[in-house]
């Protein structure tokens, strides 16, 4: 199977560069699995496309401000600042820092930029003011594609300096630069556990008015964590789907969690999945478990392809994702390649917007 067969041809003007006024305004093209029909709706009709008895599940990861704009301090510099700390004015030219996945302690996976300008030992400056910057960071290891491991020199109040300095980590299709409204926007109303790198996007349509809707359907609403991290936002490399591999992301599923999930499985109730990162913790999880989801945390590198089996999954909201990419070949896997290509063309046709801020599609 080829990457280049997951492409579609997607006019710029479509890529959604900002959010509607209303989350619960957006479109919602809806795609039937077994009949194979389309239906243009708008995401407020999603309740009435619940059962009594569906369970919804929700990603309540929180998107924390990743983005970084800081100088390389140079080895030299580092050195020198040892005996002189007005060295550290010496500095050799901006970066850009993406925190990806937090490694624990005061490590962080991260993506450089200019990547192939540094190396192992380079220190990063970032909010310096004269001799003392507010984060600093040495590059401890170094991996492709302007990836680096990071170790933050020790600061007590680490998150909250992150949270002065930090910007929200638009994606690299939204051609402008994140604004104080992307705080809050750029973030689920249900969001509550802070990690990920980039928002789990199907959310973002929910309104507490529709989740409450929601629940007075007699549908139960229960929640995972999944940190969204680098594989969202590099290419796939390799020309076969097979040889790729995607990134490692943090999970957790809270007992409760595990508990209404398995009893929906044993009761053939159906499991509504808000976004691929649930899809990716909810699959991976039932992987690990004798017939059951575990509850608990772990790591995940699932790859969800055509020709995958869904053990938990029934139903799945998804935004329209980027061509060639790993999120696309999952909804593929879900509701058949050919079937969600027409879906996108039918998408492209009708001008639906497209990618984080655009809006979504319901597989049932």
């Amino acid at each position: 199977m080829l990457v280049s067969d997951f492409d579609f041809a997607l006019p710029e003007e479509l890529i959604a560069q900002q959010p509607l006024d209303d989350r619960s305004a957006s479109r919602m093209l809806v795609v039937n699995r077994g009949t194979g029909v389309f239906a243009d709706e708008e995401f407020r009709r999603f309740p009435q496309h619940l059962r009594s008895g569906d369970v919804l599940i929700l990603n309540n990861s929180r998107v924390f401000p990743a983005r970084l704009f800081g100088h390389r301090s140079g080895r030299r510099a580092q050195r020198l600042s040892r005996r002189n700390p007005a060295a550290r004015e010496f500095l050799t030219g901006a970066v850009e820092v993406l925190l990806t996945r937090h490694l624990g302690k005061n490590e962080w996976e991260a993506l450089v930029r200019p990547g192939r300008k540094l190396g192992i030992g380079e220190v990063l400056s970032f909010g310096t003011e004269p001799g003392s910057p507010l984060l600093e960071a040495e590059i401890v290891a170094r991996g492709d594609y302007g990836e680096r491991r990071l170790r933050f020199a020790p600061a007590p109040d680490f998150f909250d300096r992150l949270e002065r300095l930090g910007h929200v980590p638009l994606p690299p299709y939204i051609s402008r630069e994140d604004r104080a409204s992307d705080r809050e926007r750029y973030q689920t109303v249900f969001a509550r556990i802070s990690g990920s790198a980039a928002a789990p996007t199907a959310g973002l349509h929910f309104t507490t008015a529709i989740l409450d809707e929601i629940r007075s359907r007699g549908v139960e609403i229960a929640e995972v964590t999944l940190h969204v991290g680098l594989g969202t936002f590099q290419p796939l490399r390799e020309e076969t789907v097979e040889a790729n591999k995607l990134h490692v992301e943090s999970y957790e599923i809270g007992s409760s969690t595990a508990e209404t999930l398995n009893r929906a499985l044993m009761e053939s109730r159906r499991v509504v999945a808000v976004g691929t990162t649930v899809v990716r913790a909810l699959e991976h999880a039932a992987s690990q478990g004798p017939g059951r989801i575990l509850s608990g945390g772990g790591e995940t590198s699932i790859f969800i392809y055509p020709g995958f089996e869904f053990q938990v999954v029934s139903a799945m909201l998804t935004n329209f994702h980027l061509p060639r990419s790993s999120l696309l070949m999952l909804v593929s896997a879900f509701a058949e390649r050919e079937r969600v290509l027409r879906a996108y063309d039918h998408a492209v046709k009708e001008k639906y917007r497209f990618f984080s801020y655009g809006d979504c599609m319901l597989v049932e």
